[in-house]
């Protein structure tokens, strides 16, 4: 019988394996200590404050902003989904 060295499973952000005694999980994938960083922001990740999405890794700040609600209260601007026309203000005259 031959001999079959063990697989281990890949980064998926350097695609290199990833041992026991380096290895974080985050959406069920195992990555690098050195690997496991936001993908925008580059800040160092910990269980705590990570979020995977779609195989990158993103710190929750820049997870929100990127893949966040959007709109009045969400950094949109107050008159982002405003529906006033100013009808109130028509023909008042002082």
């Amino acid at each position: 019988m031959p001999f079959k060295p063990v697989e281990h499973p890949k980064c998926p952000k350097c695609q290199k394996s990833v041992y026991a005694a380096e290895e974080r999980v985050a959406g069920g994938l195992k990555w690098h200590k050195g690997c496991f960083k936001c993908g925008m922001c580059n800040k160092m990740l910990d269980s705590t404050n990570c979020a995977e999405h779609e195989g990158e890794l993103y710190c929750k700040n820049c997870h929100a902003r990127k893949y966040g609600p959007k709109g009045y209260g969400f950094g949109g601007g107050a008159g982002c989904l405003s529906m006033d026309k100013g009808e109130h203000l028509q023909g008042e005259s002082k």
